[in-house]
């Protein structure tokens, strides 16, 4: 008998974005202190974010103008790749590493990557809607409150599983949300948490149906609490 391993691997799609993320802020941060680049390498996060940020303008353009192309629509996905500083996409790294490996063990792969890109792209969707202007929208946190919402929607199911309060289960999101507050309150708010808080309910949203079971699941548990 072949003895299991004490702690479950990473799942390697949870990796591959973990590297992309890491990898993007690593040109960037040595093109910042001129190991690459040259001259012109001081520059490059600021070009990546004209070049691959978003904005609420993107979506004004796509409604108001009918512009799909390629340049515009790609933003709202890339945007979540670019950070504005290096210490902000470390730790992201760590937080999806973290929220990617617990999602990932319960999800198979086309569900985390549909919670991960919906996030990011529904985030970016409710951002441009309630937010005017081109106050730009950079970094991942969109898609890793989407997975916060799909690990929410697994502990949800647990709890009512074994009859405990399903209301602990939001505990997480409340906390991140409370520590938002406080520190909009100490260094300046910004619209930024519309977006997370996008991302969270579109992962909570479609885990009903992209978690194993699916909806048939979330019925059971619903018919077993009427």
């Amino acid at each position: 008998m072949q003895d299991e391993a004490i702690v479950n691997p990473i799942p390697p799609v949870i990796i591959v974005l973990c590297l992309i993320v890491v990898g993007v802020e690593l040109v960037l941060s040595a093109a910042t202190a001129g190991f690459i680049g040259g001259p012109l390498g001081v520059g490059w996060r600021l070009m990546a974010m004209q070049d691959y940020a978003y904005s609420p303008a993107v979506l004004d353009r796509v409604v108001s103008v009918g512009d799909v192309s390629f340049d515009v629509i790609k933003r709202f996905v890339t945007y979540g790749f670019v950070h504005a500083s290096f210490t902000q996409a470390l730790f992201a790294a760590a937080l999806l590493l973290a929220l990617g490996k617990f999602v990932g063990d319960v999800f198979q792969t086309g569900a985390v990557l549909l919670v991960f890109f919906g996030s990011l792209v529904f985030g970016a969707i409710v951002f441009g809607l309630f937010v005017g202007g081109t106050i730009p929208l950079l970094g991942i946190y969109p898609a890793i409150y989407g997975l916060i919402g799909a690990y929410t929607y697994i502990i949800w199911l647990r709890m009512g599983q074994t009859g405990e309060n399903q209301l602990q289960a939001f505990r997480l999101i409340g906390f991140l949300l409370a520590l938002q507050l406080v520190f909009g309150l100490i260094f300046g708010s910004s619209p930024v948490w519309i977006a997370e808080l996008a991302g969270f309910v579109f992962g909570f949203g479609i885990s009903t149906v992209a978690a194993p079971g699916g909806w048939a699941a979330l019925l059971v548990k619903l018919r077993e609490r009427s």
